[in-house]
């Protein structure tokens, strides 16, 4: 996902992506474990997606203790 759309989303919507993002993880972690994964850089770039997206969410936390 990338920067641009991440900001453009709300701030509840990026609250449900980053739980959706934290299953996902869980799921394909979980699949490596047992059986392999097809693509096992999906789990660098899924958390590389939470990180950006909780770093738009703590942006925006200090944006409004600041006003």
């Amino acid at each position: 996902m990338k920067i641009n759309k991440i900001k453009e989303m709300s701030s509840p919507d990026l609250k449900k992506e980053l739980g959706e993002l934290k299953s996902e993880l869980f799921k394909l972690r979980f699949s490596l474990a047992t059986n392999g994964l097809d693509n096992p850089m999906k789990i660098k770039e899924v958390k590389k997606d939470i990180a950006r997206i909780n770093t738009v969410l703590r942006q925006r936390e200090l944006d409004e203790l600041k006003n």
